[in-house]
């Protein structure tokens, strides 16, 4: 079966479970397949107060919207070329077009599938959290990605991996993120509509991946989880 087709099965078993339901996933199978790195962003819900009850892959292949998605599409761009410089003049614009473009290779998914209000409520969104444990797990199991990026999700995602007791490392300028069980790296970062500038934002987490890529401890763990799975 297509990812399309897993993600599609697992939706059907999970939608009773939450009210206003919003899928989300991969955006374009094949561009997602086929892309040299394949990036998973883990968020923590989409901000409806219209009640959700829509597909967030369509949102995103329709161009999505500049706040929260014109960072992601920077931190795309980035990331794809991580050992390169990335000028500033070629990210500040960010067009409905080039979202569309940059992010139909991507997967994006929320860890609460019920639509939340601007700010979210931490206490409803561990609970829910909690609930829906065994679906999260089994919907980033379909995705293989190459980096995982947690958008404020970090912690919660790390334990709903059942990878909370597994090291977790820093980059040299502080960053945190840990080993999937592919062996796969997961930033814990930060949300891409955080009250910071967008420059800082962007390449706060390029520069991380960068220096993940190239750390001997991802390259040598890694490749150990690799052999042993």
């Amino acid at each position: 079966m297509s990812i399309y087709e897993y993600e599609t099965k697992l939706f059907d078993s999970w939608i009773g479970k939450r009210e206003g339901f919003v899928v989300d996933g991969v955006v374009s199978e094949e561009h997602y397949i086929s892309s040299p790195l394949k990036l998973c962003f883990v968020l923590k819900e989409v901000n409806d107060e219209g009640g959700g009850g829509w597909d967030l892959r369509q949102f995103v292949r329709d161009g999505a919207r500049s706040h929260t998605w014109n960072n992601i599409s920077r931190w795309v761009k980035c990331i794809s070329i991580f050992d390169q410089d990335v000028s500033w003049s070629e990210l500040a614009d960010i067009t409905e077009e080039d979202r569309k473009d940059t992010l139909k290779s991507i997967c994006a998914m929320n860890l609460k599938k019920s639509p939340g209000g601007h700010t979210t409520i931490k206490a409803s969104f561990n609970e829910v959290v909690t609930e829906d444990k065994e679906y999260i797990h089994k919907q980033y199991s379909l995705y293989s990605p190459d980096i995982t990026v947690c958008c404020g999700t970090g912690w919660e995602f790390r334990w709903a991996l059942d990878l909370d007791k597994t090291e977790v490392y820093e980059t040299s300028r502080g960053v945190k993120w840990f080993l999937n069980s592919e062996g796969k790296a997961v930033i814990m970062f930060a949300h891409p509509a955080a009250r910071v500038q967008d420059s800082l934002l962007v390449y706060g987490l390029a520069d991380a991946v960068r220096e993940i890529m190239h750390n001997k401890a991802f390259k040598t763990d890694s490749q150990r989880l690799a052999f042993s799975v």
